[in-house]
């Protein structure tokens, strides 16, 4: 999944396979009856349709506020830091208005409690490096390549499940894999034959892709500290990301390229900063809708699409000439994840078919 992104795709998507309800998405049944067909159709095609808007859009704001020649803000930390307080004043401000009925009836109060503060700070740690090295790949990689440059994470999760979880995993998948790995270096290869390479956005790229895997594993968990509640664990995150931002800006002299910035007092600067925060708020919460409406094999299925999408746009959009190996790059990634999650799919099928098959290979299969 996006990958990707950002950042609270993986999150959302435990909450939604396996604990609390969600408060902001629709409840299902309906009183026991289906809507009809074209009904449903439409409704899945919006929030499909939503999703993809809302990740791409965030996506390219981040990457105009991160490395846009027009703003010239060499502060990449301040514009995560930015967000994270963005995203922690949202959660406060739904659950303060939890009184006014639906949609926010069913959130959680939220207040800070230092105790739950410091239950939370490994994963707050691991929830740092995952934004900041997301957003420093960015800022160092063009859009197009930004899929590639960050494709590992499924590589990631089947290593760091056989280290740390001793769960083995099926050779298709591994073959799955596998391509995944060909495509991430033909395409690193393929960058430097065209000049465009960073090896400093490779770094964060690949930094990030290990970050989102290793802030699946804490945020189970760490889910229990916050009694099961998404909301909570996103407002705690959020805000221990705000303190231990400070010291990082201080050490790497982002308050002195704040205090020379010329677009400071902007409107429009602090609009953008602002819609992008918003978007990276959302896309939580989109991400949950899609899943919610269609299934997370299907989710998955729907990131791999939009991440083909954003690469054609990113292309088009800064009217660069990319060669055939380097698009092909793009389909083995493509192509690798989408086989690993159809044969993941299948596993999981056959595991929830099957009673007799054992409680670890049931977890193993759900990796």
């Amino acid at each position: 999944m996006s990958r990707a992104q950002l950042t609270r795709t993986g999150i959302l998507r435990m909450a939604l396979g396996g604990g609390a309800a969600d408060p902001l998405l629709p409840a299902e049944g309906g009183g026991g009856r289906r809507a009809p067909f074209l009904l449903r159709a439409l409704r899945i095609a919006v929030v499909v349709c939503l999703y993809w808007f809302t990740s791409i859009a965030m996506v390219f704001l981040n990457k105009y506020l991160l490395d846009s020649p027009s703003l010239r803000l060499d502060a990449p930390l301040f514009v995560t830091f930015f967000q994270c307080a963005l995203t922690a004043a949202l959660c406060l401000g739904l659950s303060l208005g939890a009184a006014c009925g639906p949609p926010c009836s069913g959130l959680p109060a939220l207040r800070l409690d230092p105790k739950v503060s410091r239950s939370v700070l490994p994963l707050s740690i691991v929830f740092i490096g995952m934004v900041t090295s997301n957003n420093l790949c960015l800022k160092h990689v063009g859009v197009a390549f930004y899929n590639v440059g960050r494709s590992l994470t499924t590589v990631f999760n089947v290593l760091l499940s056989y280290l740390l979880l001793k769960q083995t995993t099926s050779i298709y998948a591994l073959l799955a894999c596998g391509v995944i790995i060909g495509g991430f270096w033909l395409g690193v290869d393929q960058e430097g034959a065209e000049g465009t390479l960073s090896w400093t956005g490779i770094f964060f790229g690949i930094l990030a892709s290990l970050c989102v895997s290793l802030n699946a594993i804490y945020t189970k968990k760490v889910l229990p500290v916050v009694d099961g509640s998404i909301w909570r664990l996103t407002f705690y995150n959020n805000v221990n990301a705000c303190v231990l931002f400070f010291p990082l800006m201080m050490l790497l002299g982002e308050f002195r390229t704040l205090y020379h910035f010329d677009k400071l007092g902007s409107p429009s600067f602090w609009g953008m900063m602002t819609l992008g925060g918003v978007f990276g708020f959302a896309i939580g919460y989109v991400t949950g809708l899609q899943i919610k409406f269609t299934s997370p094999l299907t989710h998955n299925v729907s990131g791999t699409a939009k991440a083909c999408a954003q690469t054609v746009l990113a292309v088009i959009y800064f009217e660069e000439t990319k060669s055939f190996l380097w698009w092909t790059s793009n389909l083995m990634v493509l192509g690798g994840s989408f086989a690993y999650t159809w044969v993941k799919g299948l596993e999981m099928r056959q595991v929830q078919e099957d009673p007799n098959v054992k409680s670890g290979e049931r977890s193993e299969t759900g990796v």
